[in-house]
């Protein structure tokens, strides 16, 4: 004989095991108590909420032959034969499989028929949101007018999609999903009385990755107890789901936040062939993008849920993050999400929504440049010229600052003036960068730890962070990538430049009297084939390990 389901064991069988739905069985007792019985009822909400089960429940609560403060008592013959599933006049009808007219039109012949046993006879029609047209106008007369002896219970996870009318002739109760500590309690009950242990980490890990159904939750316990072990490992329930850490996962998106896309490719793949599920990944970096973009407009950090190490995690990210960069991340890891459930190629789903989400559009990247040259204004005097950007303001043409100024007078124009000039003419590096290496202009107009620092005679000189040095190794200082960037920059003044990369906190360190800077070497050695595609066809930034 097969053993029982877990969750179907663990099943609410009163109004008080209910979790989480306190609005809806208050008021169902309260109603029963003063003999307001509604002759139809629409439970929506999610799946795994207690919808089904609250129905059965409110079967048995009418039905039940004990005094009324005692309903349901469980023990007569009522109440232990819908427990059991097997009372006649407690009909469960699946919309799902059930969805023609004539389905319909067969209840509505039986409905007149009385109960064999019970005070009234239950109609539970689950996912009632799948009935065709026709089918629900067929339903609709009888709900409207029910013979006195039936009570109609509809459940559905998709209310929208039921007729104003339908709606119209039921009492709706909206069932929520169930909180993450909710979850983890009701667990820890049915691991003790199951005899097993469990990590609080790994019931931890259970209740979220439920997402709020109880169901869902109780199924993947039952999965877990079947390893055979009494104790129940956080590493367990990874393996079951193919999840990873919380940390790792801020370490992925850490890489998303910085433009890092070769390091970030590789780390998915790892993750991958590790056996991490790519729609679970996908779902995982959802979830932890959100809590970063609570993070970023000053939500409270406590609804997260987290600890306090994936907290300080998530802050550290939201500050590397421009905020249209981090709402368009959401939105494509949210397109992904559902596109991978039928999606034949997961990984190669997962890669492409990473890639996009940490490459600048052309148009963002043209914006942030020239505002990156405006920030600058908060720099120390000598390492960032203010005093052209006082006489200077970008023009509205692409190019303009370029064209009013004739190559002569280019060539007396001081290291203030250049650098003004040099942001009025961003369209002119851009195009050049653009047709040459989209790569190498994404590293300069992301705002992630390179920008242009000021103009010495003919040397024009681009500050790096740490974090982007690898950057700069790979892709700015490529021959075809200086070749390109020096021939815009000979154009935009007239007269040929050439460039130069300094550690930005050395160079600000020298300019105000302190240690000199050494520029930047190319590092020793070819890439790996994987990361070199990335970099020269995906625009690809990646810190060397």
């Amino acid at each position: 004989m097969a053993a029982q389901a877990l969750y179907r064991k663990w099943r609410s069988q009163t109004f008080e095991e209910v979790i989480g739905q306190e609005h809806v069985t208050r008021t169902l007792r309260n109603a029963l108590r003063e003999g307001r019985l509604a002759h139809a009822y629409l439970f929506a909400g999610p799946r795994g909420t207690g919808k089904t089960s609250t129905a059965r429940i409110l079967a048995k609560t009418v039905n039940c032959l004990a005094d009324p403060e005692e309903r349901p008592c469980n023990r007569c013959h009522i109440c232990q034969a819908i427990t059991e599933g097997r009372l006649l006049d407690l009909i469960e009808i699946d919309a799902a499989s059930n969805t023609s007219v004539d389905d319909i039109r067969d209840l509505r012949d039986k409905v007149g028929f009385r109960p064999n046993e019970a005070r009234m006879k239950f109609y539970i029609i689950d996912e009632v949101h799948m009935l065709s047209n026709s089918a629900f106008n067929a339903l609709l007369k009888t709900l409207e007018e029910p013979p006195p002896h039936v009570v109609f219970v509809l459940c559905t996870t998709e209310p929208h999609r039921i007729p104003a009318t339908v709606l119209s002739r039921c009492q709706r109760f909206d069932f929520h999903r169930i909180s993450t500590a909710d979850i983890r309690a009701h667990l820890a009950r049915i691991v003790a009385a199951e005899g097993y242990e469990v990590e609080p980490e790994a019931l931890e890990l259970i209740a979220r990755t439920a997402t709020g159904s109880m169901r869902d939750a109780v199924s993947l316990l039952d999965q877990l107890l079947s390893y055979g072990d009494r104790v129940i490992t956080v590493a367990q329930v990874r393996d079951v789901l193919g999840a990873i850490s919380e940390q790792t996962i801020g370490e992925w998106m850490a890489t998303l936040a910085h433009g890092d896309v070769a390091t970030g490719l590789a780390l998915l793949n790892r993750l991958v062939m590790e056996g991490a599920e790519p729609r679970e990944l996908a779902r995982q970096a959802l979830l932890y993008l959100r809590g970063v973009l609570w993070l970023k407009v000053g939500s409270d950090p406590s609804l997260l849920d987290v600890d306090a190490d994936t907290l300080a995690q998530m802050r550290e990210i939201a500050a590397a993050f421009a905020m249209p960069d981090l709402v368009r991340a959401v939105r494509l890891f949210s397109e992904v999400a559902a596109e991978l459930r039928s999606s034949v190629q997961p990984q190669l789903s997962l890669e492409l929504a990473f890639v996009e989400a940490a490459t600048p559009t052309t148009e963002a990247a043209a914006a942030a440049a020239v505002s990156d040259q405006g920030e600058e204004a908060e720099a120390p005097p000598a390492a960032v010229p203010t005093g052209a950007r006082e006489r200077e303001e970008p023009s509205e043409g692409p190019s303009a600052g370029a064209e009013e100024i004739g190559v002569a007078e280019k060539g007396e124009l001081s290291g203030e003036d250049k650098l003004a000039l040099l942001r009025s003419s961003w369209d002119t590096v851009r195009r050049e960068l653009q047709a040459k290496s989209p790569a190498a202009l994404g590293v300069l107009s992301s705002r992630r730890g390179v920008r242009f620092l000021a103009v010495e005679g003919q040397e024009v000189i681009i500050g790096y962070q740490e974090r982007a040095r690898y950057s700069v190794e790979q892709i700015l200082q490529r021959p075809e990538v200086t070749e390109a960037l020096e021939q815009a920059l000979s154009k935009v003044f007239g007269a040929p430049h050439v460039v130069r990369y300094v550690p930005e906190d050395a160079y600000r360190a020298k300019q105000a009297g302190g240690e000199g800077e050494a520029a930047v070497r190319p590092a020793e050695g070819g890439m790996d084939p994987l990361v070199e595609t990335a970099v020269n066809e995906y625009g690809a930034q990646a810190e060397q390990l």
